[in-house]
């Protein structure tokens, strides 16, 4: 393959073959026939060690507008748990093919472009975001492009995440890589920040204005530690929850207003049938927890809107503490997907429940920006070799991870390397 290469490009010689091992660069530009990845059939469903098993399988091909990426690492987040799983529902049933590999989050370098890609070229370092649509009907033209009928995420809905050497994405999927980043820590923030970022800025007119007030459930985690800073960044007051004492710190460094331990309250799970003793009880444990939000706030200060991805365990509350007019905005439902909710507080007050998912590619790209310009962290807290890569969605299945991001090591060698000439030493 004859290949236009940038002169910046690290020179070097390396054979071309059929298939590469794990942390064997080829020759730039060169495509293999075949990939070491981590796929899921649908068989084996299950927790993430039961279900991720290492295979060979052929390099996918390229449409026009796709491009091939080599993976240097990729990111932890739960579509690869609830990939594996086949729970809320299985991958097969939405792109029919025989396996699936998952990872909706990945940096690394392009390594081949369909005929018809002009912004990008191989060589090229980038970092992927998961969102792919058709691009062909009116709210990818005009519209908003998440509320297309052909929007997908890529590693979830389409079969060729980035959990293995190489991966096909769409051009648009591209956005810069921070340099001064590593490769691990490039890959661990987009699917995160992006869909935290259109959370709290991306559904009019409830975008986050300076002065106004969050509560940030789950604040130490993924989504929340991008939340706290976006919230910061914007002259916002956040203010986040978390369910263990060593975790404060971690919040309160991040920007944070004020941080809540949710185990000092009982009032979480389904609502209470309303008008009986255990909705009274429930009722005196939300009041209190408003209270704590108000020694943050200030008394009679409800939040202007709620950060919400928990679900089922917390958002009975959330539509309570949430003041009039506000916003919960949710994107998720990590502890149950039946949402309850005494709607009186809801109509009467004029209170929003928005549903959120992920972002487009200009917001995405925005909240890309914040993070090449270094006003955000990626909040890596682990990394893990390309081996463990079941293991890590183990402990994210049983929140057993450390506050903040994960990664996993795929085509670079090891920890700490930002650039190709640096894994091709690595490597050596």
């Amino acid at each position: 393959m004859a290949l236009d290469t940038d002169p910046a490009i690290a020179s070097y010689e390396a054979p071309e073959k059929d298939l590469y091992g794990m942390g064997e660069i080829p020759p730039m530009g060169y495509v293999p026939k075949q990939m070491y990845a981590w796929a899921i059939r649908r068989e084996r469903h299950g927790e993430p060690d039961q279900s991720f098993q290492v295979e060979v399988v052929d390099i996918p091909k390229l449409d026009s507008q796709d491009v091939l990426v080599l993976v240097m690492a990729a990111g932890v987040n739960y579509n690869g748990v609830w990939a594996g799983l086949g729970i809320p529902l299985s991958p097969f049933d939405v792109h029919k093919a025989e396996y699936h590999i998952a990872g909706s989050d990945a940096s690394g370098i392009v390594w081949a472009v369909g005929d018809k890609v002009k912004r990008w070229k191989v060589g090229d370092e980038v970092v992927i975001h998961c969102n792919q649509d058709d691009g062909d009907d009116e709210e990818c033209n005009g519209g908003d492009p998440m509320y297309s009928d052909s929007q997908r995420i890529w590693g979830y809905e389409t079969p060729d995440g980035s959990f293995a050497q190489f991966t096909r994405v769409q051009a648009q999927q591209l956005m810069e890589r921070p340099k001064h980043l590593t490769w691990e820590e490039s890959a661990c923030y987009t699917l995160t920040l992006a869909t935290a970022y259109r959370m709290l800025f991306g559904h009019r007119p409830h975008t986050l204005k300076p002065g106004q007030n969050v509560l940030v459930w789950g604040a130490s985690g993924g989504l929340g530690s991008f939340a706290i800073q976006l919230i910061n960044a914007a002259g916002g007051n956040a203010i986040g929850v978390i369910s263990e004492e060593d975790k404060r710190e971690f919040v309160m460094s991040l920007g944070a207003k004020g941080v809540i331990n949710r185990k000092d309250f009982n009032c979480w799970g389904q609502l209470p049938k309303v008008n009986t003793d255990e909705y009274k009880q429930w009722f005196g444990e939300v009041r209190k927890f408003g209270k704590a939000i108000w020694e943050i706030t200030g008394k009679g200060n409800n939040v202007d809107m709620v950060f919400e991805h928990p679900g089922e365990a917390t958002f009975p509350v959330s539509t309570f503490v949430c003041k009039k007019g506000g916003m919960v905005v949710i994107c998720a439902g990590t502890t149950g997907y039946n949402l309850t909710m005494d709607a009186r507080y809801v109509w009467m007050h004029q209170k929003r429940i928005q549903g959120s998912h992920f972002a487009h590619l200009k917001q995405a790209a925005a909240a890309n920006k914040l993070m090449v310009e270094r006003r955000i962290d990626p909040c890596m807290s682990e990394v893990f070799p390309w081996e463990e890569i079941p293991a890590a969605h183990v402990k994210m299945l049983r929140n057993e991870h450390k506050p903040g991001n994960m990664a996993v090591l795929v085509q670079a060698p090891t920890t700490g390397l930002r650039t190709l000439e640096d894994v091709l030493e690595a490597g050596s």
